[in-house]
């Protein structure tokens, strides 16, 4: 499920497809409506996604196999990353420059940014493994210096 697009790329042709969508929805139903009919849109593919992705390496769903596939989402530079803390239970680190964001911004949408990327982060957890949790108080999406990734594999029960 290693898609051969690199995702920066695969975002930036989804956005170019989304925004006169997004755009038309917003006119139709009003801003709150079509964000939130896209965040649901946008959270059911990452789920699945998640899940392929899984699927794609024998049920390697642990730290160490979502770590394998973060390189997907820095392939090209797209992120500047510093690692804090990498275990077998959990995976820590600071995103210092997104270029992400920036494509977002560039294409004239860095308000929908959020939910055509960020908003995935977590979705992807639960279809990769329900275990794995995403704690992260700020973006550069949303103005922050740093996004900040705290990822970690709860164990049964304690979620």
């Amino acid at each position: 499920m290693h898609d051969e697009i690199p995702i920066l790329q695969r975002r930036k042709i989804e956005a170019r497809v989304i925004k006169p969508i997004y755009e038309e929805m917003v006119a139709e139903l009003g801003e709150e409506a079509a964000r939130s009919i896209l965040s649901r849109a946008i959270k059911r593919d990452a789920i699945s996604h998640g899940k392929n992705c899984a699927a794609s390496q024998d049920g390697a769903n642990d730290i160490a196999g979502f770590v394998k596939l973060f390189e997907l989402w820095t392939a090209e530079d797209a992120l500047e990353v510093d690692v804090l803390e990498q275990t077998n239970s959990r995976f820590n680190f600071n995103v210092t420059r997104c270029r992400y964001a920036e494509m977002y911004r560039d294409m004239g949408i860095s308000e929908l940014g959020s939910v055509l990327s960020c908003g995935r982060d977590g979705h992807f957890c639960a279809g990769f493994n329900p275990r794995l949790k995403l704690d992260r108080s700020q973006t550069i999406m949303r103005g922050a210096g740093c996004c900040d990734f705290r990822y970690s594999l709860v164990e049964e029960g304690n979620s």
